[in-house]
C-alpha cells in the first residue's frame, strides 16, 4: 500500500509460479477492493454510486468483477513465474496450458482500471501470441459476477444485449465445448426451449453459483485484446444492470468505439459485425434463425459424435 493507492504485488507462493495439474492451481485472490480514496477519486459520482459499495472493513469494493482464462499451446521459455495478474497456471487437455487471473475489479476508466491494465502489461509474455502461441483449439473464457446476484440472474439481464458477443465470437458457436443453450435461457427452463439442446457444462454462457462464465469467447492473442474485452464486458454489465432501460441498438452505439478499436478502426467490418449482432439478438429473443446467421446457428446442423457422447455421459445414459 502507498499514498498513490493500492499496489498489486506477487505473494511469493511458489505454486502460483509453476504449472500445476488440471484444477490444482492455487485459489484466486479477490483484488476488487481498496482502502484508498485516491483509487476512485477520478470516478464520476454516478459511477461510484452504481459500481461501488463500502464493505465491513470500510474499504471501497466493486460490485462487478471479472476473470479471464488464457489458454496457450506453449508458454514462453522462462516466462512461467508468479504474476500479479494470475492466480496460477495449469495443464489444459484441449489446448495445452492455461493461465487463470485473480478476481479482478471491473470498473470504468480511471486510476484503478489503469492498475489492472498495468498487471496485464506485466504478463505480456504469457498473454501475447508472439511469445506464448495459441491456436483455434484454445479458448479465452470470461467469468463475470455482480454483488447480490447469482449466475442465472446475471444471465437473465445480459442476454438482452448479448447478440454482440455471439456475433464477435460466431466461429466458436460450432464448437462442442461452448455451443450448448445458444439462446441463453434460464437453467430451470423447459428443454424444449433450449436451442441446440442443454449441453450440460458446455454452454455458451454457463451459470456457476454466483458467477456467469462466457465460454464462447475466443483465445487471447494480445494484451490490447484483453484490455478491449475488459472494457466491453464492463459496458455490458453497466448497461444491463445499472442502466437497463435502453435498446439493443443503444447498446451497440455505446460500445462502438471499443469495437472499432478491436477491429483496427475498420468501419465496414464493424458495420458487418453489428448487422450479425442484430440478427443474433433476434435469435436470442425469439429463437428465429435467419439467413444472416444460419452459417453459425443452424437448427438442423448435426452434432458431432463427440458432442453426442459427452451429452449422453452427463445425462447418465
Amino acid at each position: 500500500m502507498t499514498n498513490t493507492g493500492i499496489k498489486y504485488e506477487i505473494t511469493g507462493n511458489p505454486y502460483r509460479g509453476s504449472v500445476q495439474n488440471y484444477h490444482a492451481k492455487p485459489q484466486p485472490l479477490k483484488l476488487n477492493k481498496t482502502p484508498h480514496r485516491v483509487d476512485i477519486a477520478g470516478l464520476k459520482q454516478v459511477d461510484r454510486d452504481a459500481i461501488l459499495f463500502t464493505n465491513y472493513d470500510g474499504e471501497q469494493e466493486t460490485k462487478f468483477t471479472i476473470g479471464f482464462e488464457v489458454e496457450k499451446n506453449a508458454l514462453h521459455r522462462g516466462a512461467v513465474k508468479e504474476y500479479e495478474l494470475f492466480c496460477g497456471f495449469e495443464r489444459d487437455s484441449s489446448c495445452g496450458y492455461e493461465a487463470v487471473t485473480h478476481i479482478l475489479p471491473l470498473l470504468p476508466a480511471g486510476l484503478w482500471r489503469n492498475k489492472v491494465y498495468d498487471m496485464m502489461h506485466k504478463a505480456t509474455k504469457i498473454i501475447d501470441d508472439r511469445y506464448s502461441p495459441s491456436s483455434s483449439n484454445c479458448g479465452g473464457h470470461v467469468t463475470i459476477a455482480v454483488r447480490g446476484m447469482d449466475g442465472n440472474e446475471i444471465k437473465h439481464h445480459v442476454r438482452k444485449y448479448s447478440g454482440l458477443i455471439l456475433a464477435m465470437f460466431k466461429k466458436r458457436l460450432t464448437n462442442g465445448y461452448c455451443n450448448g443453450n445458444l439462446n441463453m435461457v434460464d437453467n430451470d427452463a423447459s428443454t424444449s426451449e433450449m436451442f441446440n439442446g442443454w449441453g450440460g457444462r458446455y454452454q455458451l454462457a454457463l451459470a456457476k453459483g454466483d458467477l456467469l462464465e462466457f465460454r464462447v469467447v475466443s483465445r487471447f492473442q494480445s494484451v490490447k485484446q484483453m484490455m478491449r474485452r475488459y472494457e466491453l464486458f464492463y459496458e455490458l454489465l453497466d448497461y444491463s444492470i445499472n442502466r437497463d432501460r435502453g435498446t439493443f441498438k443503444g447498446f451497440l452505439n455505446k460500445v462502438k468505439p471499443i469495437v472499432l478499436s478491436m477491429y483496427d478502426n475498420d468501419a465496414d467490418k464493424v458495420a458487418e459485425v453489428f448487422k450479425i449482432a442484430e440478427a443474433m439478438q433476434k435469435f436470442i429473443n425469439t429463437g428465429k434463425v435467419n439467413k444472416v446467421i444460419r452459417e453459425w446457428v443452424d437448427p438442423h446442423r448435426n452434432r458431432t459424435s463427440w458432442y453426442d457422447a459427452e451429452l449422453r455421459r452427463e445425462m447418465g445414459l
